[in-house]
Parts: C-alpha cells; sequence; structure tokens
C-alpha cells in the first residue's frame, strides 16, 4: 500500500528549507524548459483539475505544465462532476484519487480543499481559495528572486503589498516572512490583515529573521521597497461593497506614476492578475519599464511544474523493463487468440 500522500494547501505546512528546494526546482525546470529540453518526468501521469469559477493562469499554467511532463490534465469544471452536490466531497475525492495521480483544485472556500485533502489518496494542490493562493506566492517569490538588485540577499527584500487583505495578500504575507523577508501591508484600518494573520507573519518573522509590517501610510510603505505589489479591491462576494471600498481606496491606495516615484527607482511591480486596470492600478504603471508582471505570469508555467514533480514524481510506479515485457506478452497473447 503506498504511503499517505503529501498535499499542497498552505505554505506554512512547509519549512524554509523545504520551500528553498522547491524554488530551486522551478528554477532547473525552467532553464530545461527554456532550452526545448523539458524532462517527461511524469509520464503517464494525469491530473484532475477541479474549477468551482474560471480561471486564466491557474488552468493554463497547470494543463500546459503537465503536457510538457508527459503527462495529461482533465479540466472538472463545475455541473459537470458532482463536488458536494448530489455526491458528498468525501467520495468525490475518494473516486478521481482512483482514476488520477494529483488533484489541483480551485474552489470558493477553503474548507472544500481541506475536506478534498482529508479524503483524496493522492496529492491535493491548492490552486486558489477564499484564504489563500500559495502556487501564486511561491511563483512570485521565484520572481521575485529573478529580478531582485544583482547580490542583494533574499533576507534584504523588502515587499509592500497595497490594498485589501485578500487571499493572495495572506499567502504572500506568511511565504514572506517564512523566507525572512520585510513585508508591509499597506491599506485603510478597516481593510488591513486581521491579527490571526499577522500573528502567524509575526511567528514566522521571529523565526526566519523578517519582519511584518502593518500600516495605513503608503508613502513610507513604498519607500524602501524592492517589490510593490497590488490586487483587486473586491472579491466574489463583495459586490455590495464596491461603492465603500473604492472610497476607502481612491486614490490613495491606487498604485500609480505618482506613488512609483515615492520608491526606490529599481522597484519593482507585480499584480497576480486579472486586474482593474484603472482602478488599483494605472495603465501606465502595469505597462510601464518597472512592471514584471508578464514575466510573473510566465512563472506560474514554471512553478506548477515543480510543485507537480516535487508531489507526484516520487509516488510513481515505474515497471522494470521485464515486467512490462511480461505484461505486454500476455495481453498480447491474449489478443493473438
Amino acid at each position: 500500500m503506498s504511503s499517505p500522500p503529501r498535499h499542497f494547501i498552505d505554505t506554512q505546512d512547509f519549512s524554509r528549507e523545504e520551500l528553498l528546494r522547491i524554488l530551486e526546482l522551478i528554477g532547473l525546470l525552467k532553464e530545461a524548459d527554456k532550452d526545448g529540453a523539458c524532462p517527461k518526468l511524469l509520464a503517464g501521469a494525469s491530473l484532475g483539475m477541479i474549477f468551482e469559477e474560471p480561471s486564466t493562469r491557474t488552468r493554463v499554467s497547470f494543463e500546459v505544465a503537465m503536457t510538457k511532463l508527459g503527462g495529461h490534465a482533465l479540466y472538472l469544471k463545475p455541473g459537470e462532476i458532482h463536488l458536494g452536490q448530489r455526491e458528498s466531497i468525501r467520495d468525490t475525492a475518494e473516486v478521481i484519487s482512483r482514476m488520477v495521480d494529483v488533484i489541483e483544485a480551485r474552489t470558493l472556500k477553503h474548507k472544500t480543499v481541506l475536506d478534498l485533502a482529508a479524503n483524496a489518496t493522492v496529492p491535493v494542490i491548492n490552486g486558489l481559495t477564499d484564504y489563500n493562493h500559495p502556487t501564486q506566492v511561491v511563483c512570485d517569490v521565484f520572481t521575485m528572486l529573478e529580478h531582485r538588485q544583482a547580490g542583494k540577499p533574499m533576507g534584504e527584500l523588502k515587499v509592500t503589498f497595497i490594498g485589501d487583505a485578500t487571499n493572495v495578500c495572506s499567502s504572500l504575507m506568511m511565504i514572506c516572512t517564512q523566507m525572512g523577508m520585510h513585508f508591509t501591508h499597506a491599506a485603510p484600518e478597516r481593510y488591513q490583515a486581521p491579527q490571526a494573520w499577522r500573528q502567524i507573519a509575526q511567528a514566522n518573522a521571529a523565526a526566519s529573521g523578517g519582519s511584518l509590517t502593518v500600516t495605513d501610510d503608503v508613502d513610507a510603505a513604498v519607500r524602501d521597497a524592492d517589490f510593490i505589489y497590488t490586487d483587486l479591491w473586491w472579491w466574489i462576494g463583495q459586490e455590495a461593497e464596491i461603492p465603500d471600498r473604492r472610497a476607502a481606496f481612491m486614490p490613495t491606495y491606487q498604485v500609480n506614476e505618482a506613488l512609483l516615484a515615492k520608491a526606490p527607482a529599481h522597484a519593482k511591480f507585480m499584480h497576480c492578475l486579472p486586474a482593474s486596470r484603472g482602478v488599483e492600478v494605472t495603465d501606465a504603471v502595469m505597462d510601464g519599464p518597472r512592471s514584471i508582471i508578464y514575466d510573473q505570469s510566465e512563472n506560474r508555467l514554471h512553478t506548477e511544474k515543480a510543485l507537480l514533480v516535487y508531489f507526484v514524481q516520487p509516488r510513481l510506479k515505474t515497471a522494470s523493463p521485464e515486467l512490462a515485457a511480461y505484461h505486454r506478452g500476455r495481453i498480447e497473447d491474449f489478443l493473438s487468440r
């Protein structure tokens, strides 16, 4: 019987050392891909992709990653499977686990992905929930390491997130403080990271040498930043709050050229996308020379490759040439009768 699977639900489930290994693997696979030599490490393997809402980067990156690694991906959208409707999440997890080697789940509620992982017998990778987005922020840290000032240690990097306490803010706060980086969240007090998040991040920082700052002073927040990051100001289910949210954030917390001018000249702009152009960020910033949003998006592909390899490849069964020949012979003999 195979060992219980390890899941990728939250970066908090992993040590700094293990996250560094994953980041190194992303780099190796990206280099191989650029040389047209991506190894077929998951040949014959299948990925079940569960989506409760549409996605561009998450779907494309996982599906292409699986193809490049020699495997196959199945897109499972609402209405095509009975996820918690007419069938329990446990039954869905048990059944799909018998047919695929790994499950990626993008769910509206964090509990759904936790329930899938609790009942699946293959690895479950969290493709986004209302609480966090771990695949995105592993990609983000990798992108920061690519674009940091030459020779600047990870432990000296300063990351400023401007805007609502989104699932990306949560995840970025956690991973940056895990890795010893200095994370600042700038937002109006009502929309700042909750105390529960801060406690986790502060414990991370105490162990890693990083730091956490939460402030409503956006000018101070960008003053020494290496990376300035923003996200949408409202999430699914918050549509009724849009007028209040827009009034709270605009114009002080919009990332525009005036705000970027207050940051160091080397500071780069990041956004997980999709973006509301002209709302949380202007076109001039998104399309400007300090924006690395498309490098960031591309790195989702290399990140998904690394996560799939890291969690799935050690579990795959590979038959010896003798065993493969034995089974082939038996089947060919049967078909010849």
